[in-house]
């Protein structure tokens, strides 16, 4: 795109003091006809520019502007190079790696020291969610319906939707977008969604609302728990509520509070945890676990 062209020739003349529209041509992959329009662009918006002939002559920024020569700091660098390789762990192209090598090849004595922040957003499912990413980044880019088969606890069915933001939270991917089905905007789990492609239909741009993605948002609460685990489960209740969590209680068990959103998913994580716990409040939840284990005792006698 031209925008990032133009500000990718605007770093390298901050980090260099010349360089020349060959140069810059071959970096940026395009004519040095396009280079020279772009440093035109440039000065029409007010960056003064300057351009020498002959040997020794190239393109720069002139000395009395440059009171700071740099809009970013090493960390700052550092920091971007990091987040670009966070993206580029779940992408299903070269574009952010070779994003990566422009910016360092054209600012390797700014970009100083060791990596002190990695980090990897691939998960168990790479393989699966590159490509999706992939799709749903053209149809947003290009305003297409996404089409895909949703999965859910009702079951599954067929949606299009008009995608609007891909977003990374509570360790998974989900794409924002409006469903036509639902006629209102909804998060989409990536790992719930098959046969994702791009349709031929095109959509207009809706005054799209970022997604609210707060706690008090999307886990409300409402649901009050309390339960007693085993001491030797501890470190799995800091991970996921932090030691203020529980308190400790005379026979060495950890009594837990908290609020929940979701009955079904409260049920889930206590029995995850297996004999380590023992839902004690809300007396409903209780009963449906009381119900599943005696379910599952059924079906383990029937194979012995």
């Amino acid at each position: 795109m031209k925008i990032d062209r133009l500000i990718g020739i605007l770093s390298v003349l901050l980090q260099e003091e010349k360089t020349t529209a060959p140069e810059l041509a071959e970096r940026f992959e395009v004519s040095k006809r396009t280079i020279n329009r772009d440093i035109d662009v440039l000065c029409k918006a007010g960056i003064p520019i300057q351009t020498t002939q002959g040997i020794g002559g190239g393109i720069s920024i002139m000395e009395g502007y440059r009171m700071d020569r740099t809009l970013l700091t090493s960390k700052d660098m550092q920091m971007i190079l990091a987040g670009l390789r966070s993206l580029d762990s779940v992408s299903g192209s070269r574009y952010y790696g070779q994003l990566m090598e422009k910016i360092q090849a054209g600012s390797s004595e700014f970009v100083s020291g060791r990596d002190s922040i990695l980090i990897d957003l691939s998960s168990w499912y790479r393989e699966s969610l590159a490509p999706k990413i992939e799709v749903i980044q053209n149809a947003i880019e290009s305003r297409h319906i996404l089409k895909f088969t949703y999965y859910n606890q009702s079951g599954e069915s067929t949606r299009e939707v008009e995608p609007y933001y891909i977003v990374f939270k509570w360790s998974s991917w989900y794409v924002w977008a409006w469903c036509k089905e639902r006629k209102d905007f909804r998060l989409f789990k990536l790992n719930r969604m098959d046969k994702v492609m791009m349709s031929d239909s095109m959509f207009v741009c809706r005054n799209a609302p970022t997604p609210d993605l707060s706690t008090e948002k999307v886990f409300p609460g409402g649901i009050k728990v309390k339960a007693l685990f085993e001491a030797d489960v501890k470190w799995r209740l800091i991970e996921e509520f932090g030691p203020e969590c529980y308190t400790e209680v005379e026979d060495g068990r950890l009594l837990f509070s908290a609020d929940y959103t979701d009955m079904d998913n409260l049920i889930t994580w206590i029995l995850t945890f297996g004999d380590k716990a023992e839902l004690l409040e809300p007396k409903e939840a209780r009963v449906r676990i009381a119900n599943i284990i005696e379910a599952m005792r059924k079906n383990y006698r029937r194979s012995l």
